[in-house]
């Protein structure tokens, strides 16, 4: 390669620098002049994020990829190239696996012999003296980077590291006290969880839209209603919320409004003293207490009692709450978070919910999007959890074929991120059964996703004894009663195969069971 070549290929790089352009136009431009001056087959611009490389852009590979989040333990490819200052290239007898094997975009999904990438080199980049992440490059043939110099690719190295330093900046002045991983992907929202590191993943209209509203109302003390169906996520936003407020440092606890029954609600939420009821042996602290400086999250709220919404709406007015037994005013300084599947409006109407209590809790309300309306973020999140089971099966590759993908954006998610999730899990779990001989690099075909096809609902529990039978629903309406419709049959359906049984239906379904129970109860199923 002529420094001419070189040169007339980084100026319109160079001319971007002073330009303000969208962080993913940019880095889209970025390597796609990579792959110009470079010969491969896949490149891609991966951030550091702890122990995790989290991909930015794409060129020449799978959609799902953006979504995966690649441990450098399990990758230790990227061990190699992030301690190395200059580019690196892997032999192609190299034994380390590639981690971008079999996402290699418009491969044979038939040919698996041709998903492997046999020429892989790369370079870290780093911002201000620190390491930022890395470039990369594959090729499935052997030898195409032969000709490549890597004095070239050092320097190409040297405005990538400069570009993302850019977009950085920019960001900075845009959104200035923001994270600056909330800067580098505008998409995403990171956030820790007790279980472990959870995102919000998408790049669609509806979840930008969702994310610009957690940026919106986290920095205030606002009391935010979260709703959207089951799995959509709820709970992930509640988190985003409170990791990024001034009350990050502080607790967050979270309650399940619908796994506890209506006797203890109160107790768990305002703390009782000794005697105050029977087994209450000791002086016990609430959530409010224990969240006291943070943030309590209500998830489930439209199960509440109408007796305990009252004392709710009075602490929320005051901060001060009494402990079950006992006269003594507490002081508390809680932001209050609630989630619902529920129309809480309609519940107001219809009397099972207090209209006071209701708009005290829906100061800021946020809507979560049902995965059927996030387009082709399924895919993104379906790499996500790709990557999870490619880790936990001990796979080179965990992929999904052409015709999966699109299986995967033509169904209708009633379960939504939830359902997308187990899925994935359960898929990748019994097509790896299915193989004769354990494979590196495993293929999920539209016929073992299950969703070509899916089984028709038709019938519900068989009426008993000292019931009646449920009448036909009447003709859809609207939403509410198509989903109502659905629940009733997909809910039926599954209490039937295990007759009657709720832990083994709870656990089919991915729901809690006292969830199940009330939501059974609801559809007038048991």
């Amino acid at each position: 390669m002529t420094s001419k070549v070189l040169l007339d290929a980084l100026l319109p790089l160079v001319a971007d620098l002073s330009r303000q352009i969208d962080d993913r136009e940019r880095y889209r431009r970025l390597l796609h002049t990579l792959r110009t001056l470079f010969p491969c087959d896949a490149a891609a611009l991966l951030r550091l994020d702890g122990d995790l490389l989290v991909p930015l852009a794409i060129d020449g590979l799978s959609s799902d990829t953006l979504g995966r989040r690649f441990r450098i333990a399990d990758h230790p490819r990227f061990g190699v190239l992030l301690a190395n200052a200059s580019p690196t290239r892997f032999p192609a007898d190299s034994s380390l696996p590639d981690p971008y094997d079999g996402l290699v975009d418009g491969l044979n999904d038939a040919n698996s012999g041709a998903l492997e990438v046999h020429d892989c080199m790369g370079c870290a980049l780093s911002v201000n003296g620190r390491p930022w992440g890395l470039v990369t490059l594959d090729a499935l043939g052997a030898g195409r980077f032969d000709g490549v110099d890597m004095a070239s690719l050092q320097a190409f190295a040297a405005l990538a590291a400069a570009t993302v330093n850019v977009a950085e900046r920019i960001d900075d002045l845009a959104q200035a006290g923001e994270q600056a991983r909330q800067r580098a992907e505008a998409y995403r929202l990171g956030l820790e969880e007790s279980q472990g590191k959870r995102e919000l993943i998408g790049q669609s209209a509806a979840q930008l839209q969702l994310m610009d509203e957690i940026r919106m109302a986290a920095p205030s003390d606002m009391t935010v209603l979260v709703t959207g169906e089951t799995g959509t996520g709820k709970e992930l936003v509640a988190h985003a919320l409170h990791a990024a407020s001034p009350r990050a440092h502080k607790p967050m606890i979270s309650l399940n409004c619908a796994a506890l029954p209506d006797t203890l609600v109160e107790s768990e939420l305002f703390g009782h003293v000794r005697g105050a009821f029977s087994g209450a042996v000791a002086d016990r602290r609430g959530k409010f207490e224990m969240a006291d400086g943070g943030t309590l999250f209500l998830d489930e709220v439209g199960e509440l009692p109408l007796a305990v919404q009252a004392k709710l709406l009075r602490v929320l007015q005051s901060g001060q709450l009494q402990r079950v037994g006992s006269d003594r005013e507490h002081r508390v300084d809680v932001r209050l978070i609630a989630a619902t599947n529920r129309d809480l409006a309609e519940e107001v109407k219809r009397g099972h919910f207090r209209a006071d209590f209701y708009h005290r809790l829906s100061v800021f309300p946020i809507r979560v999007p049902p995965l059927r309306e996030r387009g082709r973020d399924v895919l993104l999140l379906a790499g996500y959890f790709l990557e999870q089971n490619r880790a936990r099966l001990g796979l080179s590759s965990l992929r999904l074929s052409a015709h999966a993908q699109r299986a995967l954006l033509d169904y209708p998610w009633p379960g939504n991120i939830r359902e997308l999730e187990h899925l994935i899990g359960r898929s990748a779990l019994r097509a790896l059964a299915s193989q004769p001989v354990r494979p590196s690099i495993l293929t999920l075909d539209a016929a073992a996703l299950e969703l070509e096809h899916p089984p028709a609902i038709t019938s519900a529990l068989p009426p008993q004894e000292g019931t009646r039978a449920q009448p036909e629903p009447e003709p859809t309406r609207g939403l509410r009663d198509a989903v109502e419709r659905f629940e009733r049959k997909l809910v039926g359906e599954a209490l039937a195969r295990h007759e009657g049984n709720l832990a083994a239906t709870a656990r089919e379904l991915g729901l809690d069971r006292a969830n199940l129970n009330r939501l059974a109860r609801r559809l007038g199923l048991r």
